[in-house]
């Protein structure tokens, strides 16, 4: 047979007139036969791939937030307590043991970040409410940060009780108005300047302070959270860690920047809550697609049964009836997708704003998307697909 049809159409009769018209696949002119059925399957499909975008754009946001400071330390190497389990958390370890780094071969510089996050209460200055902050320390001679904002500031911290504000922090703790003073932890503090972070799952502002205004400021042991170490040009960081692991015991552990980065983001994926959360909301929007596109494609394989069984009669491979089903499955992915993604950016715009989390449409995200659309359709045709294999013109008709 030289030529394949252009359109199964809704009728066995209608094969009697089928006409070359082109290039064009027979899987899209199924598709598009049908123009109200096309719209209900896209809306379908293009509601389960919304909800896994959201899920994946979410989780996005979740892990960039968390991995934020971390990636703002001014060092190659940092060090922190071994029974720290979560960078968001406080387990100092003794200064003396950050004072052995210095001695180290390779070594440039050794610097203490002091840091809390259950500790710290900030007094909103306009309304007085009070609210749980994330707190920074470190000596204004020797930044630990790379915000532009707070080293050009650095110097204003030397004063005592003075502070620097996260411009981007959540609108209700005040933080953005302009005022000059507030209150941390019961103590009237000077806003001095501010910087741009923004807030993350668990943190929603930010302050920074000197050393010394951490240390009066905070209830509870003192001691550094977390070491940064910068290394020597030219030096190699993976033989300067391994000696820094042979002259620190074994209570402190040493991490490149990356691999910090990695260890947290295994907690947060495997360990906490909101990791699998959003990995789970991924998996519900790919099943309730793939039940979708399997409803969308039996339907469309039972209305046009007869006209499959007919072309098996006509001498039709079943490799290629069932290659036009996976087409227009693919074809159908598409079309749910393309609407979805387009909804998604608009909606990662607002929520992002309203939010203030770092949501975007990343090329990752993009193809797995559209990896998942393709797969939830094309799955869910191989499973309608049998229609196709046993139709049998004789019982057909």
């Amino acid at each position: 047979m030289s030529t394949a049809p252009t359109s199964l159409g809704h009728s066995p009769a209608g094969l009697a007139g089928i006409v070359q018209r082109g290039p064009v696949p027979l899987a899209w002119r199924n598709l598009v036969s049908n123009k109200s059925r096309l719209l209900r399957s896209a809306g379908g499909i293009g509601f389960a791939v919304l909800l896994m975008l959201m899920q994946l754009g979410f989780e996005q946001a979740f892990f960039e937030s968390a991995f934020a400071v971390i990636r703002s330390l001014d060092g190659d190497i940092l060090l922190q307590s071994v029974h720290k389990y979560q960078f968001a958390t406080r387990d100092p370890f003794p200064r003396v043991d950050l004072d052995k780094v210095r001695d180290v071969p390779g070594v440039a510089s050794a610097r203490p970040l002091y840091a809390d996050w259950f500790n710290f209460f900030w007094k909103n200055p306009i309304d007085g409410k009070i609210f749980l902050v994330r707190a920074f320390g470190s000596d204004p001679d020797a930044p630990v940060l790379s915000f532009a904002d707070v080293n050009a500031d650095r110097d204003k911290l030397k004063e005592p009780n003075t502070v620097l504000v996260d411009r981007r922090a959540r609108r209700f703790l005040g933080m953005s108005t302009g005022a000059t003073e507030a209150e941390l932890n019961g103590t009237k503090v000077k806003i001095v300047g501010g910087f741009d972070l923004g807030p993350d799952f668990q943190s929603d502002g930010t302050v920074i302070m000197s050393d010394r205004t951490f240390a009066s400021l905070l209830r509870g042991p003192s001691g550094v959270d977390v070491g940064v170490v910068k290394v020597k040009s030219g030096d190699d960081p993976v033989a300067v860690q391994q000696s820094l692991r042979k002259a620190l015991p074994d209570t402190i552990a040493v991490f490149t920047k990356q691999q910090l980065i990695e260890f947290e983001r295994k907690f947060q994926a495997d360990v906490s809550s909101a990791g699998p959360i959003f990995a789970m909301g991924t998996i519900v929007g790919f099943v309730v697609g793939m039940l979708i596109s399997y409803q969308v494609t039996y339907t469309d394989l039972s209305d046009q049964l007869p006209q499959y069984a007919t072309l098996k009669a006509m001498g039709y491979r079943t490799g290629y009836l069932l290659r036009v089903v996976f087409e227009q499955a693919a074809f159908n992915a598409l079309a749910g997708w393309i609407p979805a993604l387009l909804l998604s950016l608009l909606l990662y715009y607002i929520i992002g704003r309203l939010a203030l989390l770092p949501l975007h449409m990343t090329m990752r995200l993009t193809l797995l998307s559209l990896g998942l659309t393709l797969g939830m359709c094309l799955i869910s045709a191989a499973i309608a697909v049998r229609r196709v294999i046993t139709a049998d013109p004789a019982e057909v008709f």
